[in-house]
């Protein structure tokens, strides 16, 4: 590292921005919460919106985090949910192979098709996802081609696609939103694909067994009889083959790490290569323990130049239609940030993209940012919020520039070459 070096500190808040909320006065979850520390590190910084692909697209966490984490933005936007969902669950993909992202879910039989009543089974614990998989493992599903599915993180899990001549190129089953929620039909992208029309007939036919048994298996037996939401479906979305991921920190020769507690985040910071930390009080939800997650953060900084912690909390509370508990955890947040030492660090927040509490999903919009570093330039910002950053000297930035600001200002670009336009291509 140069002489007047400085090594950073990312906070990325999962789902951070989001839109005014009657409730809260009008104000977002981020403008209505009391958060004293980041108005002070906003006022010796600079504050601004980012976009992490472009104004007005909604993104998914894995590819707003992939790119404020070292993908290129040309790699960040092909990128597939079910190989990073594999990776951080440790399911080893070979060539050839599939992995597509999965909910459990609590369905209805309708005809021949199935209505979606809750997309999530009303979210699981993840030894329970674990035991509903066990009876999932190596289905026979034709033509030499297996399924199975891993747990992930809650309701989530990987199905797992082994045979000759699979394809990735397939729609999902998952309709995400709409009334009535159904299940689609899965359908290669391009009906000449031999390969992909075989693997959509495999997803369908896995789907189709999954419904049939789930609703014998004792958890779900146990749960209707409690009048509780049965898991008793599965759907698919984001199939991907095995990934190799190029990443900006490795070209620069920087050493980072990556705090969570988000199968998706473990698996995409185990495909950049970076040291991933961690635990089971670092939950993938609200409840997550902030201040251990920093202080792990803070002690990584001895051995890598950058360190990101992710906090989910924010997305899921946006995504519970629950605003004031997104507005609580940013305090708890700004609390435990206060714990921080910011005389020789260079410190950014932002998130991986907006989430609306209203309507329970990822939106469009930009995210709040913030940049300090002990010696960086200051404007005239003063409340850390959608706002506050709207005039600040970041400007509307996107994520990769963001990330690429923040190395500049830790003397990180050393060895970064202005032709070399890969990592930043807008």
């Amino acid at each position: 590292m140069t002489l007047h070096s400085h090594k950073g500190l990312m906070f990325i808040l999962d789902g951070l921005g989001d839109r005014p909320v009657p409730e809260l006065q009008d104000r977002t979850p981020l403008e209505a919460a009391n958060t004293p520390t980041l108005d002070k590190l906003l006022s010796r910084g600079i504050g601004g919106l980012m976009d992490p692909l472009a104004p007005g697209v909604p993104v998914d966490t894995h590819t707003g985090t992939a790119l404020l984490t070292g993908v290129s933005l040309r790699d960040a936007q092909f990128l597939r949910r079910g190989p990073i969902e594999a990776a951080g669950a440790g399911v080893v993909l070979q060539n050839g192979d599939v992995a597509i992202r999965c909910n459990f879910a609590t369905v209805e039989k309708d005809g021949n098709g199935f209505l979606i009543k809750n997309r999530r089974a009303g979210r699981l614990r993840e030894e329970e996802v674990a035991e509903l998989a066990k009876s999932l493992q190596k289905v026979d599903l034709g033509c030499g081609i297996t399924g199975s599915i891993h747990p992930a993180t809650q309701h989530r899990a990987i199905l797992h696609l082994s045979g000759p001549e699979l394809s990735a190129a397939i729609t999902d089953s998952d309709p995400m939103s709409g009334s009535p929620l159904r299940i689609k039909t899965v359908i290669p992208h391009d009906p000449g694909n031999i390969r992909a029309a075989k693997t959509a007939d495999v997803v369908n036919r896995f789907i189709r067994i999954a419904c049939a048994q789930l609703p014998d298996h004792p958890f779900n037996r146990a749960r209707r009889k409690a009048g509780r939401l049965e898991a008793n479906g599965i759907i698919c979305r984001g199939a991907g083959e095995m990934l190799v991921l190029d990443n900006l920190l490795h070209y620069l020769k920087l050493k980072a790490a990556l705090i969570t507690g988000d199968c998706t985040i473990v698996g995409l910071g185990r495909l950049l290569q970076h040291t991933v930390y961690t635990s089971p009080v670092f939950t993938a939800l609200a409840d997550t323990d902030i201040d251990a997650k920093i202080q792990t953060g803070l002690t990584a900084l001895h051995e890598h130049e950058i360190v990101f912690i992710h906090l989910k909390g924010p997305d899921i509370c946006s995504h519970d239609f629950n605003p004031t508990g997104k507005m609580e955890f940013l305090e708890r947040f700004d609390a435990a940030l206060a714990a921080v030492p910011i005389d020789d660090l260079v410190i950014g927040v932002t998130g991986d993209h907006s989430s609306d509490s209203i309507q329970g999903e990822h939106s469009g919009d930009p995210v709040p940012s913030l940049l300090f570093s002990p010696r960086g330039r200051r404007d005239l910002c003063r409340e850390y919020g959608e706002t506050g950053c709207c005039q600040g000297a970041l400007g509307r930035i996107s994520a990769n520039h963001f990330l690429i600001s923040m190395l500049d200002m830790m003397g990180s670009l050393h060895n970064y070459r202005s032709e070399d336009t890969k990592y930043y291509l807008m």
